[in-house]
């Protein structure tokens, strides 16, 4: 299918997603043991990498099931990750027309595993906990069609803007074939050299990532200088103030929690956003109410693997840690000035840092604390704090 603006033909957006996902695992290694078991030209590889690292997880957590009983905390947020990952692709291929199915037995050990799994401090290994039967030999992942036929519609869709910022207009679509809303990044027409290298990096960084929390691109289209990419219905700003007299603390942990696994996982990468505010952090809302955070908005990230950086970079983002003196010196103590703006929004529904006179705003204050040595130094120490907030006794009146 052919989707058009006004102006001129784009190409599908599902054959942006199905090329996408084969690069990403055409990057990853595996090994011959697996690639034998999976006769398909088109996602054999796919298929082949992810029986891999299953296999290389149940193998580990069957060992310390036997000894120490404790998965490692690391592994264990590759594990969730992992199952993420897996959920996510096979639903984009079913979306595509391509029905995957992982094997009973597999799925199984995913779903007895996922409840124990701690994306902080390692995870516990229950006691009563079966070990996996590894499958070695045979194929996990199958699916009943080898090829998918996409339609090729002439048709002219018009977008529509959802939002503007300071080097792009934000629009959305409905594609026409299947119903998806997608939103199109463009840059400004009035962006210098310097600005358009930023805004085509911020595409580089967030295809090379792969989260549940974080916003998923597709393609860049180099004659227009836009992007495609997932729709999100709201910004966390505007979602609270719409809901903030009605909405339970439970609500404010989960979503607190998503925000805060995203940015960890940013981290993990080596990666410093640089930009977290309440515009920058989406939310997809569904019609059971569920709510899903999607960071978004990577124009001034950092990558800290990276020892080049400018000497003249100026002082950016929207909420500014008062102790950073330069830009280019921004490390996560500084990321963590932000991380308590928000969580004080997420929490308190104003953007004002609170006092810290409840176990909130101690963990606020911590965040945003002049004296560096005495904030949080990784968020994973936030991510245990606030996992174990409990919702404040109701107030009475006599």
């Amino acid at each position: 299918m052919t989707i058009k603006t006004e102006e001129d033909a784009v190409a599908n957006p599902v054959e942006f997603m199905l090329a996408d996902l084969r690069e990403k695992y055409e990057a990853m290694p595996t090994a011959r043991s697996f690639a034998r078991l999976y006769n398909d030209p088109e996602w054999g590889h796919m298929f082949a990498v992810l029986h891999k690292r299953l296999n290389e997880h149940f193998t580990d957590i069957n060992g310390r099931a036997k000894t120490t009983r404790h998965y490692w905390a690391g592994n264990s947020r590759d594990l969730l990750a992992l199952i993420e990952e897996i959920e996510t692709d096979i639903h984009t291929l079913k979306r595509a027309g391509v029905e995957v199915r992982l094997a009973d037995a597999y799925q199984d050990a995913l779903d007895r595993c996922r409840p124990w799994l701690s994306p902080s401090g390692g995870s516990a290994v229950p006691e009563d906990f079966e070990p996996i039967a590894i499958v070695t030999y045979e194929p996990v992942f199958a699916h009943t069609a080898k090829s998918v036929k996409l339609n090729k519609h002439e048709t002219t869709v018009a977008l529509k803007m959802v939002g503007a910022g300071s080097y792009a207009h934000v629009y959305s679509y409905v594609d026409p074939d299947y119903g998806i809303k997608f939103a199109v990044k463009r840059a400004k027409n009035d962006l210098d050299e310097r600005e358009l290298r930023r805004f085509k990096q911020e595409f580089e960084v967030l295809k090379k990532l792969s989260f549940p929390y974080v916003v998923e691109v597709y393609r860049y289209d180099e004659t227009r200088n836009e992007y495609r990419m997932e729709y999100c219905d709201t910004t966390l700003r505007e979602h609270i103030r719409k809901k903030n007299a009605t909405m339970s603390f439970a609500a404010r942990k989960r979503i607190a929690l998503q925000f805060l696994y995203g940015i960890n996982y940013l981290h993990h990468q080596r990666l410093l956003h640089r930009d977290i505010s309440l515009q920058n952090i989406l939310l997809k809302i569904f019609d059971s109410g569920a709510v899903l955070v999607k960071l978004s908005d990577f124009g001034l990230v950092k990558d800290q693997t990276n020892e080049y950086t400018r000497t003249q970079t100026d002082m950016k983002g929207t909420i500014r840690d008062p102790m950073l003196g330069s830009f280019k010196d921004y490390g996560v103590v500084n990321e963590m000035y932000a991380i308590g703006h928000v969580l004080a929004y997420i929490f308190k529904g104003r953007e004002s840092l609170p006092t810290a006179g409840d176990a909130v705003g101690q963990i606020i204050h911590k965040c945003a604390v002049h004296d560096l040595s005495q904030r949080y130094q990784a968020v994973t120490d936030l991510i245990a704090d606030v996992e174990r907030l409990e919702a404040p006794p109701v107030q009475t009146t006599a």
